[in-house]
Parts: structure tokens; sequence; C-alpha cells
């Protein structure tokens, strides 16, 4: 216990990240990255003048991204915020929105519930159903700050755009946020919604499906409004937020989109033909809409799953909590990464017979 940290924050149960070993080479499983590396021309855009010009400040209006970003959307630059990951951004949206309270489903991102914490916000936790699924009429109405990760983390679900937009439609007057860190691999985006509900901001990152979780780059998409609130805190707080070099690789990023479509098809293709596989072990495996699979056998425990597959140099992530501690995530790699990952989960089985 310090003695100086502010009590609050002391009392503060923080995030815990997956699993990031370095004591030997694992096929990594577990913190849903993207297996697939950036684009050729990502690569490329790393020359000696970008790290030269590392001696000066990064555009803290990010104007370049913003634009292409915009054109992407079929939006205006003032409707685009760029953030250090999309953690930031949602720590952003807790703050500027959080006043009145917030509410987010129990099982979900675990930083939702550290934001709130951390920003003294009363929330509001709604459990999800008993096969996972939310349902969006609990949400109506409720008046305060809302953010649904859509699809959802850990299970892999999603909601209509017809569920969010009840959500939009009853709480006129609080900010409702879609965390879409997942959407690009068969969700539907909520951010055409923008054009009827000024409450509506969607969150993205390029972590997942664009290759860079190690660059630390999100975005929002929302009303100008909105995005000029974030933009004061940013200004606040740190407004050289994106460094330079994550700011060219993600210009360049966006300039390859073609070649992150195809990566997102053949990790969604994966993931069927490994969902199908698991199911012929006996799993039970919850339709994803992501790039993991969410999965347990009655014939051993996620805990136990979990550390076998570690001992044979494979990680998945498991989680504690007693509602999904049966189950465990499985992100989606190369189909090679998946086939030994099968083949270790067969070998665990028989073992265990």
């Amino acid at each position: 216990m310090s003695i100086f940290l502010n009590p609050p924050i002391e009392a503060m149960t923080a995030y815990t990240p997956g699993e990031q070993p370095r004591d030997k080479a694992y096929i990594k499983l577990n913190t849903n990255e993207n297996p697939y590396p950036p684009a050729p021309s990502v690569i490329a855009a790393m020359n000696a003048a970008e790290i030269e010009d590392l001696r000066l400040y990064s555009d803290p209006t990010a104007k370049v991204l913003k634009e292409k970003l915009a054109a992407l959307y079929g939006l205006k630059p003032e409707n685009i915020y760029v953030g250090n990951g999309s953690d930031e951004v949602l720590y952003f949206l807790f703050l500027a929105y959080g006043q009145r309270g917030a509410a987010f489903p129990d099982i979900s991102y675990g930083f939702y519930s550290v934001f709130a914490d951390f920003c003294g916000i009363e929330a509001t936790v709604i459990p999800l159903e008993s096969d996972f699924t939310i349902d969006s009429q609990k949400y109506h109405g409720l008046n305060r700050f809302i953010v649904i990760a859509n699809p959802n983390a850990p299970t892999g679900l999603s909601i209509s755009l017809g569920d969010i937009e009840g959500i939009l439609r009853t709480n006129p007057d609080a900010v409702v946020a879609i965390d879409e860190a997942y959407v690009d691999f068969g969700g539907e985006s909520a951010y055409p919604l923008m054009a009827k509900y000024e409450n509506l901001i969607v969150v993205r990152t390029f972590s997942k499906s664009r290759s860079m979780a190690g660059a630390r780059l999100g975005y929002a998409l929302g009303p100008a409004a909105l995005i000029a609130d974030l933009e004061k805190i940013k200004y606040a707080t740190n407004p050289y937020n994106v460094n330079r070099l994550t700011m060219r690789l993600g210009e360049a990023t966006v300039d390859a989109e073609p070649y992150y479509q195809a990566k997102c098809a053949a990790i969604i293709r994966t993931r069927e033909e490994t969902a199908k596989a698991l199911k012929a072990l006996g799993f039970e495996v919850l339709p994803s809409r992501t790039n993991f699979l969410f999965a347990k056998s009655d014939k051993i425990g996620g805990g136990e799953l979990y550390r076998k597959l570690k001992d044979r140099g494979i990680l998945v992530r498991h989680f504690s909590n007693p509602r999904i501690c049966d189950y465990v995530r499985i992100t989606v790699g190369t189909d090679e990464q998946m086939a030994a990952c099968l083949d270790a989960i067969r070998a665990i089985l028989e073992e265990s017979l």
C-alpha cells in the first residue's frame, strides 16, 4: 500500500492485459492480435526520412490521417477523432460523458469498469442473458453514458443495428458509444446511424483488423460536436497524443484498404474452419463475428485447458469470472497456427480420457 497514492486510485482494480511472455517462443492466440503483417506499402512507409523527422513533434491535428479516414467513411474530417489507441478514446468518453453515470454489460471489455472507477463514475453493470446475448431493451431510457462493444468481447456475439437504434432513440440526452474493435471480422458498423442520431459515437482501432496493435492507434467517428469534446480533452492533456511514425503508418494503412479487407476475409475463413473442427471435438462454440472464438468443452475445464495448452507452447485466454470460467478465448491465427492448436487440443483431450 502506498502512503502517497490518491485513496480512490489505491482502491482501484486495474485492467489485466493478456500475457506477453518472453521466456520462450509461443503460438500467441491470447490477445487477438492479427496474425498477418501490415501491407507491404505500410512497411515501405517507414524510411530513413521519416525516422529522421522524429526530432519534430507530430501534427496535433492529425490532418492528413483525418482526411483519409473521412474519405474512407464518406464523412468530414470534423467527424473524426484520432487517439493513442482506442483505449484513450474510450477513457476520454468516460471522462467527458460519465457525470450522470455509465452503463455497460457485465461480461465485456474489462477496461470499461476500470475507466468508470478511475473517473469516479457510478456504473450500472447490466448482466448478459444466460446465452451471453445483450438484451438491448435493458439499456432503454437509462439517461447515462452507455458503451457497448459490438461485436462483444470475449463472447464474439453481436447485436443488430435495430437494437442499437432503439438504445439511441430512448436515450436522446445521453451519449451512446459503440466500441467496434472487431467489427471488420463480420460485424455491421453503426456509423451510418450518425445521420439520424446526434448522441452516437463509434470507436474503432487499427490494432485488430489493421495489424497495428503495437503502434497504438485508434479513432472515433461521431457528430462534430462530440468530436470537439474529445479534442478539448486531448488539448488539455496531451496535444501530441499520436507519434509521428504511428500517424504515418496509419495514413499508409488507410491507403491499403484492399489488402486488409483480403486479410479479414482470410481470418473469417480460418475462424469458421476452426469453429467447425472444435465442434467436431465436442466443444460448444459461440457464433463469432470477431477474430477469436469463445469455446468450452464438457471434457475439460477452461483453466485446465489453458494451462495444458501453455505447457505445449500455445497461449489462449482464460477468465476467472465464474460465469465464463469454463470457456477459453482463442484468437484466430494463421491456418498453420490453428492446425497446431487443434492438434494440441486433440492430444490433451485424449490424455484426459
